[in-house]
């Protein structure tokens, strides 16, 4: 502010020196005032970051709406999913594992240990009878984090690893893949409603029993024949049980629809962290994933590639919930392994997770433990000769691991072998019948085995030749996380190539390999490009050049499976010798324009396009061949052979019979294949949650037992005929006599009739009480003592028991328990 003092004002002084004013501001004309603009907002960066992940759970959520799920089983799943598996494992995993990590990362290890620590908590509940005590593992997770002030910061989320937008839409994206792939591979064909659901592949009915086993018994047993040891990786069944308990959702809808999608979802986000681990590269991550999805021999035929290209985690998800269970906790395991052999990390909390997961994988697929033994044993052979040391943590590991493996022998399989033989080169001969359309009918020659086990071998190799792309940085190679994902890779191919099983369950040991070597052959591949500086556009123009060739070579060859009447096997070769050929041609091009490096690199790239994503090669040749019209005929549908009214006799025996209690039933075959019998039937005890007296017996280790090569299991006999004979006896020629000895001798309480064999006018009426029917399926309680027509009040020919509700005549099949 500006003041005058009284010396200045009675005195005069020098004029002070002018300085420029700034011009006055221009008068500014009255507007009309304006409206007020509109700021474009953008979400908060939280909800940002949330958005993909959000798309994929509407996607989710819509598709399983769309398939028969209520709205109210949905979010009993999710509240169950959320908070009796993930956020607990979550809060452990904060606590015991430290390091650099995204959100998303850390609740897929939080789901994967939450899964481990369900088990260990439902068996011990389920054998004291309070099934329900399984959620004492969550709160007693949630009163420590709550009450330990060391606890209760992780509560909190720590900082995390800034994840790149593309990262986490790449992510969502590639769930949505495997949702979008759900629905064309499984939930068109598997319905929830009968008959049509018996229609489904052919070991969903086993699976399903099992639930119900594990559910209301344990130890549990084969529930399709009583009394037989259930020998088996069975630990996957436990989480359905559990689910089923705390939720009330039915088992056929937890395994038909609600619980692969998040073991899926947790096993893509882990291999994306294994990859990312091992190669330090986001982008090679992504190919990583899709490669690990997509991955498979690569089929240049038209036809039906499938026969070809089959297997992995698009085809073994949802018909195998044991692989993908096992996947599922197996790759955790490999973080861990990575970590401590690889990046040295010795954090404390990290050994009892190794611990606690490697016991849940010895009941949760058989096949993952040898794998890893083999990985950590070349680990150790090359530090061994590498160091002249002891490498102490693979060592700490593969004990580790051989005592999980031998603990699973003894107590979970019995030391028997399931029909697991050696026999090499077995799925070579059953490729040979399938790609030829023979099938059993011939034996295949010694040189058209060698020649089909020829052909996967190349096909294999055009699918991970990147792992030869380390070979220009041999210290990469003897990296101890590549040496194990690469020994686990060589055990699951070894197993492949070697073993036999007459429903090639060997091929189970590679399958679970197949992520793991897509990681390193990715790495490989990345490797080769930096050393040539190879640029991005030459890259994609060498990778088009494969996928482009993927295709082309199956139109033009037009060799179509499976091959025709008269048509020779060599014509198998055709397309893969001008593959070859091609390979070979291209090679001394560009070797000769590009120089021997960059030549080798981009011949790699087109390889790796063809046999990477072979698995979505194949489908989309199985399409073009259907579009193009040379595919066969369709086969008109002929009536179904499935009894009519089995689901709702099933339900209404589960509602009204003891957990204990024992049913007898004349169907032993699979619907419509019982000339030769296929004894592959578990339906009885799948939807009735009962222990059957003889239903199928194909999958019983007494049955495998007696298996020999060239004759298919199922159509063993019945090892009891004794048995088998008076509980037929008891359908076909009814008497007091007969009947009595069922519950006298074996303890049997019910009877569950297929009408179209009986007949209505059966006499099995005449001593055991009928009391429920529906379509061709019957039910019938014996009676304690006295054998009688009827109970009183209740005749026998009543179609529906005035004891049973309406909901247990017809139940919603995704409705809740009743």
């Amino acid at each position: 502010m500006d003041t005058t003092s009284p010396a200045s004002a009675s005195a005069p002084s020098p004029a002070p020196l002018e300085t420029p004013r700034a011009p006055a501001p221009a008068r500014r004309r009255p507007s009309r005032p304006r409206a007020p603009r509109l700021r474009r907002t953008l979400p908060a960066p939280r909800l940002r970051r949330a958005l993909p992940a959000t798309c994929t759970a509407v996607l989710a959520y819509a598709t399983l709406l769309l398939y028969g799920v209520s709205a109210t089983d949905l979010t009993l799943f999710t509240a169950y999913l959320i908070l009796g598996l993930t956020l607990p494992g979550t809060l452990i995993i904060r606590a015991t594992y430290p390091g650099e990590r995204t959100l998303t990362e850390e609740i897929a290890l939080g789901t994967a240990l939450g899964y481990a620590l369900e088990i260990f908590t439902y068996i011990p509940a389920r054998a004291t009878g309070l099934p329900l005590l399984v959620l004492t593992w969550p709160i007693a997770t949630y009163t420590l984090f709550l009450t330990v002030p060391r606890l209760r910061k992780h509560w909190n989320s720590r900082p995390h690893t800034p994840t790149p937008t593309w990262w986490s839409w790449t992510l969502a994206l590639t769930c949505a893949y495997l949702i979008l792939l759900s629905i064309a591979r499984f939930f068109r064909g598997h319905t929830l409603t009968w008959p049509t659901l018996a229609t489904a592949s052919v070991d969903m009915p086993f699976h399903l029993a099992l639930i119900g086993e594990l559910k209301h018994h344990l130890p549990p047993t084969v529930p399709m024949v009583d009394g037989e040891p259930l020998l088996y990786h069975w630990f996957v069944y436990t989480h359905y049980a559990a689910a089923s308990w705390i939720t009330g959702i039915e088992p056929l809808v937890l395994l038909f629809r609600l619980s692969m999608l998040p073991m899926m979802a947790a096993l893509t986000i882990l291999l994306a962290m294994i990859a990312h681990r091992l190669t330090r590269s986001r982008p090679a991550a992504l190919l990583a994933i899709t490669g690990s999805i997509s991955v498979g021999a690569a089929s240049l035929y038209l036809g039906s590639s499938e026969l070809f290209t089959w297997g992995g985690i698009p085809d073994a998800s949802w018909t195998s919930p044991t692989q993908a269970f096992g996947a599922l906790l197996f790759a955790p395991v490999v973080l861990l392994l990575v970590d401590l052999l690889d990046h040295g990390h010795r954090g404390a909390g990290r050994w009892p997770l190794l611990a606690i997961l490697l016991l849940a994988i010895m009941g949760a697929k058989a096949v993952y433990l040898p794998l890893l033994a083999v990985g950590l044993l070349a680990v150790v052979a090359v530090e061994v000769i590498r160091r002249r040391r002891a490498p102490w943590p693979a060592l700490t590991a593969l004990g580790m691991t051989v005592a999980c493996f031998l603990i699973a022998q003894v107590t979970l399989f019995g030391q028997t072998r399931q029909g697991l033989i050696v026999a090499p080169l077995s799925f070579a001969r059953t490729a040979w019948g399938e790609l030829t359309g023979l099938g059993d009918q011939v034996n295949p020659p010694l040189v058209s085995v060698l020649a089909v086990a020829s052909l996967y071998l190349l096909c294999w190799a055009v699918a991970w030749c990147g792992i030869l792309g380390l070979l220009c940085r041999p210290r990469l190679l003897l990296r101890p996380a590549v040496v194990l994902l690469l020994g686990m890779g060589a055990a699951g191919m070894g197993a492949a190539l070697l073993l036999g099983h007459p429903g090639r369950s060997q091929l189970f040991f590679l399958w679970g390999a197949y992520p793991y070597l897509v990681i390193v052959a990715v790495y490989g591949i990345l490797v080769l490009l930096r050393r040539a500086r190879v640029s991005r556009g030459e890259a994609m123009c060498a990778a088009g050049a494969g996928a482009v060739a993927a295709y082309a070579i199956p139109v033009l060859c037009g060799v179509k499976i499976p091959l025709g009447p008269g048509e020779r096997d060599a014509v198998l070769h055709r397309p893969y010798i001008v593959l070859a050929v091609a390979v070979v041609l291209v090679s001394a091009v560009l070797v000769v324009r590009c120089g021997g490096l960059r030549g080798w690199v981009l011949v790699t790239v087109m390889l790796a396009a063809i046999g990477l994503p072979a698995y979505g090669h194949a489908r989309v040749l199985s399409v073009m061949d259907r579009l193009i019209g040379k595919s066969s005929p369709a086969v008109r549908p002929v009536a179904s052979p499935v009894p009519l009214g089995a689901l709702e006799a099933g339900r209404w025996l589960r509602a009204h019979s003891d957990p204990g209690d024992l049913v007898a039933t004349d169907a032993h075959c699979r619907w419509g294949y019982e000339d030769p019998c296929d004894s592959r039937q578990s339906w009885v005890a799948a939807l009735s949650e009962r222990r059957v007296l003889v239903e199928g017996w194909t999958y019983t280790a007494a049955n495998m037992s007696h298996w020999r090569p060239g004759f298919p299991p199922e159509h063993l006999p019945f090892w009891d005929g004794e048995r088998l004979a008076l509980n037929d006896a008891a359908f076909r020629t009814p008497s007091e006599a007969t009947i009595g000895r069922l519950r006298e001798r074996y303890g049997v309480r019910w009877l569950f009739a297929d009408e179209r064999r009986t007949g209505r006018t059966s006499r099995i009426g005449d001593f055991a009480e009928l009391r429920f029917r529906s379509g061709d399926c019957a039910v019938y309680r014996i009676p304690e003592h006295e054998v009688s027509s009827g109970a009183a009040g209740d005749p026998p020919g009543d179609d529906a028991s005035a004891r049973s509700s309406q909901a247990a005549r017809t139940p919603s099949p995704s409705g809740r328990l009743t």
